[in-house]
């Protein structure tokens, strides 16, 4: 079926737990080895804890699907051990370009030559699980068994009771954690009792993946608003690799999904795009329909929900599969810190408070997105053909051009872990948001901020002047090595400028920042400190290094929070 790609089988194995007499316990399952899934038993293995992980299928995805990873979800993926994989199989971009009929009326440039990463790369999901599966491979705390597909879960007194159908018959678990990654059908939610809600649009569209040698695209992505080679409706088009590119056709609600996907009506649609100059083979094709929805709750005792499990949300904003990793990346380490008992349990209802946060906003820029890029109502249409319209001559309009808000990342604000600003920042990297990036000179070598950081917590101290430093740091040298002597320990960064020499704390390492791009992206000044989370969250952030208000921030962002909650409403 494919030109591009030969989708692996991985064999159905015999576990020896399938042998034992009686149900067999583990401590975290997770059902569901699709990219979220797979990305939360990496790093819960990475994280030191043992994991069984089920599905149903012996392969990867067919066609591309998710194909548009954001800047925070590479940056996500190399703390898995799969990021630099994805750059260099992928197509990096990072420009779009806006068209009303044939005439350009917008474009957007996310360049930022100072990050690790580029703004996207696109690359089809079938390589991403590729990558993770030979990911889990190297790591012996995974137990990856295919072909294994759960029927029945229970949830008797405090642990979860798993009937699992096998080609050799079926077997029985138990767990104390079960984490469902299984997908938008999710049978775990279903077993659960748990729905849905929110929006399914009355609208579908065609997506097609082509193989093509050309050079009448660069590596953009663009997208047509009533354009002639498609009757006046939307059409998009962006470069994957091995010369694969992914073609969406909005068809309208009333369209047959099955005569659109018949090969010959898939090729029609797109040779009326591309023109009848550029050759071309149809690699896959599929109708999908949007929705935006989500859970009440992602959790329900100790049932967890990662991924399109747990919300879906249109493709047009790159938040689908993107958010599925910050799901896991979210979830790890607090389960991590529970298991451990060095936090306590409301650490874990914050993962629901956070995503749920998180999912409400991408599903309310994705449904603004939708909304303008196939307007149901006829004054919508008409207002959006108007925007579209203005936006070739002013520049007020392009404000209102609404093509999927892709550089529109989502900050955590209202996280019950976050510490409040007591101190004025003029930048956007408060609580809640990801530590900014930037290129720094570590241990003689050059890298960048957010591949030092890690996945524990992480203090960052901003020092000036060479005496100034020497001073603060020798005042403090107790105290940062107290910090990094707690039960959950905070390794703390001495950030300095180019050119400054330190004699190191015990416990801190020096990070310079030579061209003091962290340091403006975080608006330090002298005696500055950021707390980063094991997730390179922000957690808080004051001008003067103040103990007590530190272990204060690091004891709620550990989920001792109602004591501060209290004190607030006081």
């Amino acid at each position: 079926m494919f030109k591009t790609y030969t989708r692996p089988e991985f064999s159905y194995s015999r576990d020896t737990d399938q042998d034992a007499e009686d149900v067999v316990h583990h401590q975290v399952i997770v059902v569901g080895a699709g990219p979220s899934g797979m990305a939360t038993a990496i790093g819960l293995a990475q994280q030191g804890i043992a994991v069984v992980l089920l599905d149903s299928s012996n392969t990867v995805s067919t066609g591309s699907r998710a194909v548009c990873y954001s800047q925070r979800s590479l940056d996500i993926a190399d703390r898995l051990g799969i990021g630099q994989r994805l750059v260099e199989k992928g197509t990096s971009w990072s420009f779009g370009r806006t068209f009303f009929g044939d005439t350009e009326v917008d474009s957007f440039n996310l360049t930022d030559t100072d990050s690790r990463h580029p703004a996207f790369v696109n690359l089809q999901q079938y390589y991403l699980e590729e990558y993770l599966i030979d990911r889990i491979g190297e790591l012996s705390a995974i137990s990856l068994r295919w072909e294994n597909r759960v029927v029945r879960i229970d949830h008797s007194n405090e642990l979860t009771l798993l009937k699992i159908d096998t080609p050799e018959g079926s077997y029985q678990l138990s767990c104390d954690y079960l984490i469902a990654g299984d997908g938008a059908n999710s049978f775990i939610r279903s077993e659960s009792h748990q729905d849905f809600k929110g929006q399914i649009f009355h609208n579908r569209f065609l997506i097609a993946d082509v193989v093509m040698e050309t050079d009448k695209f660069p590596v953009e992505r663009w997208l047509w608003f009533n354009p002639a080679f498609h009757d006046g409706q939307t059409a998009l088009i962006q470069p994957q690799a091995d010369n694969v590119w992914r073609i969406d056709f909005d068809i309208g609600w009333q369209a047959d999904p099955a005569e659109e996907r018949k090969p010959e009506n898939v090729i029609a649609r797109v040779e009326a795009l591309l023109g009848g100059d550029v050759s071309f083979e149809l690699e896959w094709a599929s109708v999908y329909t949007f929705t935006c929805r989500r859970m009440d709750r992602f959790r329900k005792a100790n049932l967890f929900f990662v991924g399109d499990a747990a919300h879906q949300v249109s493709p047009f904003s790159a938040r689908g599969i993107n958010s599925g990793f910050e799901d896991a990346d979210n979830l790890v380490w607090k389960l991590r810190l529970v298991i451990d008992g060095l936090a306590s349990d409301s650490l874990l209802d914050s993962y629901s408070d956070e995503r749920c946060y998180a999912a409400d906003r991408n599903m309310q820029l994705s449904t603004n997105a939708t909304d303008f890029i196939t307007p149901k109502a006829g004054q919508c249409r008409v207002f959006r053909d108007a925007v579209l319209d203005l936006a070739k001559d002013y520049d007020f309009a392009r404000t209102l051009v609404n093509s999927g808000r892709l550089s529109e990342a989502v900050f955590i604000e209202e996280s019950p872990l976050n510490t409040s600003d007591a101190d004025h920042f003029d930048c956007d990297v408060l609580p809640g948001a990801p530590c900014a990036d930037g290129p720094v000179l570590y241990q003689g070598k050059d890298t960048f901020l957010r591949s030092v950081l890690g996945i524990s917590f992480t203090g960052l101290l901003f020092v000036d002047q060479e005496d100034e430093a020497s001073r603060v740091v020798a005042q403090l040298d107790a105290q940062l090595a107290e910090l990094a002597e707690l039960a959950v320990p905070v390794k703390t960064y001495i950030i300095a400028p180019h050119g400054m020499e330190l004699a190191l704390p015990e416990g801190g390492k020096v990070i310079v920042d030579h061209r003091a791009v962290v340091r403006q992206r975080l608006d330090a000044k002298a005696g500055t400190f950021y707390l980063c989370r094991p997730d390179q969250l922000i957690a808080a952030r004051m001008r003067r290094f103040d103990m007590p208000a530190v272990l204060a921030a690091h004891s709620r962002a550990l989920g001792n929070y109602q004591e501060y909650e209290e004190n607030d409403n006081g």
